[in-house]
């Protein structure tokens, strides 16, 4: 039999159901949602491309009554009952945020579009939130119920707008007189979802909707968007195994290497899961490349991140292992003063590695390979205070030695250094933070101050290709850089494994913070 398809241009539940492809089967936490007994206003946010659009339009057809989308599904075992409901779905993702005027023009549009589809006469004289209170009661006096709200993406012309604060205030500012209908009409909606990837605290849906449930930690809610392992299993296993034999690699060691890429996000404070990136899982089984590829990464990231992380000590932190991080980092209050590591987690950057229930911060880390190179590239960029496309090739001259290239480009990285590092004292770290930034956005596994019997070697890379030892001195030779490797033999951990082993030195000048020299050898 012919394997079903795996989707990656469908977002709608409906039409990748009637196509036949291959839905993994999330309707049992929206069964739990919609017959919670004590809640029905719900948000959740997650990051972008992680299957909120198809969370959302399975909602909208359960809720349309549309059983036969259902069958062979976990709340079609269940004594659902598939009464319709009105349903308004709003979707902010296409509004023009890109202007003021832009915003003004569209978002009317948007609005008019979801309740028209609702079954609704739109008063093109009056207002977009007056128009929206109108139609609550509109629905309840002619269906004798609530109706349901689903918003999708609802802080998306915010986010898109945070270059320009102005900008972004104003457009908060008009969609909350469409969230303050909320408010006001309770009575009117049977179910109310929103998914985004910021919390904007200062929204009306936040600050005057107070039984607005944020699910977005919850324990029971954790895998509701994103694949398990389980998920994998269930639903691309042979997708899988055919991958595994175009990559030539044993099935157990395909999934490793699958899950080292892409499975490592964390949504909740105590449920340990970690679930997949959908997108990548999709572009991956889909392409079947012989090697892994930076899906997700390249579907873009947030144009305001760059200036968000051009902060003070930005570069200073390690971010595999961020400790002691409040929840209140999550949630934007202030739009000209946003937490750079909170942006940094909403935006799938950073995720879960703990919880303290006593003290009740977070400790998070870089979820994936995938998330660690563009985040690597993106900090590299930072550093050089430029975007680092150019510097895309100079792991591929390291890894083929070409070291008058390589070191080339690393001169042109440190020159480009806005003001060098900022430590007070020049030391090796300060400049060690910045390749190390830069060999994990070219893919190497590296460890700084790598501790030996006879020293610390500054910082290591391993490769297939090769393991690359750098020495880095301010003020002394790159030669005594390179002896000190051999001295005090950093090499010897590594001889046994079997690849090539470089020992690399690079002196830096502490008066004009550059690279001033820099040499290479192969250790024998």
């Amino acid at each position: 039999m012919r394997m079903r398809s795996v989707a990656t241009d469908k977002s709608d539940f409906e039409e990748l159901r009637k196509a036949g492809q291959i839905y993994v089967d999330k309707t049992a936490y929206f069964h739990r949602l919609i017959t919670d007994p004590s809640r029905s206003y719900f948000f959740c946010a997650r990051p972008r491309r992680f299957g909120k659009s198809l969370g959302v339009t399975t909602l909208k057809s359960i809720f349309l009554g549309h059983r036969e989308f259902f069958a062979d599904l976990a709340i079609a075992k269940t004594d659902y009952d598939f009464m319709p409901h009105t349903v308004i779905h709003f979707n902010w993702g296409g509004v023009d945020a890109s202007s003021r005027e832009g915003f003004v023009a569209s978002f009317p549009k948007a609005v008019k579009a979801a309740l028209v589809a609702a079954g609704y006469a739109y008063d093109e004289s009056t207002l977009p939130s007056v128009n929206l209170s109108e139609a609550l009661t509109f629905f309840k006096n002619r269906d004798g119920r609530g109706c349901v709200v689903l918003i999708d993406e609802y802080d998306d012309p915010v986010a898109k707008s945070l270059a320009d604060v102005p900008r972004a205030e104003y457009i908060r500012d008009q969609l909350a007189t469409i969230y303050a209908q909320f408010k006001d009409n309770t009575d009117k909606i049977r179910f109310l979802f929103i998914t985004g990837v910021s919390k904007f605290t200062k929204l009306s849906i936040f600050s005057t909707l107070s039984s607005l449930n944020d699910i977005s930690f919850e324990d029971e809610y954790a895998a509701m968007f994103g694949f398990t392992e389980e998920e994998l299993d269930a639903n691309f296993d042979e997708h899988l195994r055919a991958h595994a034999e175009k990559m030539k690699l044993s099935y157990a060691d395909y999934r490793a290497e699958l899950k080292r890429w892409y499975n490592g996000y964390r949504f909740a404070q105590e449920d340990e899961t970690t679930v997949y990136n959908p997108v990548s899982i999709g572009q991956t089984l889909v392409n079947k490349k012989r090697a892994f590829g930076a899906y997700w990464s390249s579907t873009g990231r947030a144009s305001h991140l760059m200036n968000l992380l051009k902060r003070d000590g930005i570069l200073a932190l390690d971010y595999e292992n961020l400790c002691g991080v409040t929840e209140r980092a999550f949630d934007v209050s202030d739009l000209k003063a946003i937490s750079p590591i909170g942006m940094l987690y909403q935006t799938g950057y950073l995720t879960i590695k703990d919880y303290n229930p006593i003290i009740g911060d977070y400790d998070l880390t870089i979820p994936d390979e995938e998330v660690r190179r563009d985040l690597s590239s993106l900090l590299t960029g930072v550093a050089a205070n430029r975007d680092m496309v150019w510097a895309a090739d100079l792991g591929l001259h390291l890894l083929r030695c070409r070291w008058d290239s390589f070191f080339d480009g690393l001169k042109a990285l440190y020159a480009a250094m806005a003001y060098g590092p900022t430590e007070g004292r020049r030391h090796e770290s300060s400049y060690a933070r910045c390749l190390a930034f830069l060999l994990a956005s070219q893919g190497f596994r590296f460890r700084m101050e790598d501790v030996q019997a006879d020293g610390r070697a500054d910082v290591v890379a391993e490769h297939p290709c090769g393991i690359y030892i750098f020495e880095l001195k301010v003020d002394e030779s790159a030669a005594a850089a390179l002896e000190q490797v051999k001295a005090k033999n950093y090499d010897a951990p590594y001889r046994a494994k079997g690849f090539p082993v470089y020992a690399v030195g690079l002196s830096f000048d502490s008066k004009t913070r550059h690279l001033a020299d820099a040499e290479a050898c192969a250790v024998p």
